[in-house]
């Protein structure tokens, strides 16, 4: 059986990179039949890294099947997966997140957890000797993936570890970091052809406080006009999102990569409090800027108080 290997929900480019770097290294250098797949359209950073490298879109998945063989990358989390995750056999996990719980495996698996930036990272790590014969496309797809999650070591999820693997990378590849990752932001920042409700999904995990389902949603940009220019339909748009997806409220950060804070639009009084008691924001109006803040995972969800 063909191991299937996939990230989280809506992708991001950890989540579309990472599956084509250990899809590689579980065919190549382990012997394993293996396919990298999505659960879902790839934001458009992803899209260009796959382009970029000359890689074919891969295919996106609804489900698992029973028994499906099947590694689990950038996330451990029930509600980023498929809804039989369970009844798949899940073989291994590699994410760089807290644990959730709440996966269920047929037996004793290989579970790998660290507090890096990146999956790709890991994945470089647990390759040893082996990343050195990743073909050009799969240690760009890593590169890319690294700069991306570390916003080009500007979050605050940043590892030397990170640092050390990029730097080998590019050397590798002869490629100028700071001018790369300028290609990879202007092409995350090319949102206009989406609708809102795709822009609100196309970075975004449910997250739970205290009883209060929110969808928490990032925009990493480095012209955040784009998005900001649409913030009254956005925000009517989260009523929607909010309904068909199960949650109480969403939660729109948009990220300034350059400036380094996010803007959190506020289109009613809970989301105020989530602001004010979250980051000590004083809000006045619709949107609050937040300087400093560019991590969901370090700064965002960790923080979260309604």
């Amino acid at each position: 059986m063909t191991t299937l290997v996939f990230g989280h929900k809506s992708p991001d480019t950890d989540s579309t990179g990472s599956p084509l770097v250990w899809a590689w290294y579980l065919n190549e250098v382990k012997g394993v039949d293996a396919k990298p797949v999505l659960l879902g359209q790839p934001n458009t950073e992803a899209a260009f890294m796959l382009n970029r490298w000359g890689f074919d879109m891969l295919d996106i998945i609804e489900d698992v099947a029973d028994d499906q063989a099947c590694v689990v990358v950038d996330t451990n989390n029930p509600a980023e997966l498929p809804a039989n995750i369970n009844g798949a056999d899940v073989q291994a996990i590699i994410d760089h997140h807290k644990l959730v719980g709440g996966l269920e495996t047929k037996g004793p698996i290989d579970i790998t957890v660290r507090p890096l930036a990146c999956t790709a990272t890991i994945m470089y790590d647990l390759m040893g000797d082996d990343a050195a014969k990743m073909p050009e496309n799969i240690k760009g797809a890593a590169l890319t993936c690294i700069l991306s999650d570390t916003l080009e070591f500007r979050s605050p999820t940043t590892t030397d570890r990170d640092r050390e693997v990029v730097e080998a990378l590019a050397a590798d590849l002869g490629i100028n970091v700071t001018e790369y990752a300028a290609e990879m932001f202007a092409a995350k920042s090319d949102v206009s052809a989406f609708s809102d409700a795709e822009l609100i999904r196309m970075d975004s995990k449910e997250y739970e406080v205290d009883g209060t389902k929110f969808r928490v949603s990032v925009l990493e940009t480095t012209a955040p006009e784009i998005p900001l220019n649409r913030k009254d339909s956005l925000m009517e748009t989260f009523k929607t999102v909010a309904a068909e997806d199960g949650v109480d409220e969403v939660l729109l950060f948009v990220v300034d990569i350059l400036k380094e804070e996010a803007t959190l639009l506020v289109p009613n009084d809970l989301v105020k409090g989530v602001a004010e008691k979250s980051f000590g924001a004083t809000v006045t109006g619709d949107a609050v800027v937040l300087p400093g803040i560019m991590s969901r995972k370090k700064q965002i969800i960790p923080n979260l108080k309604v």
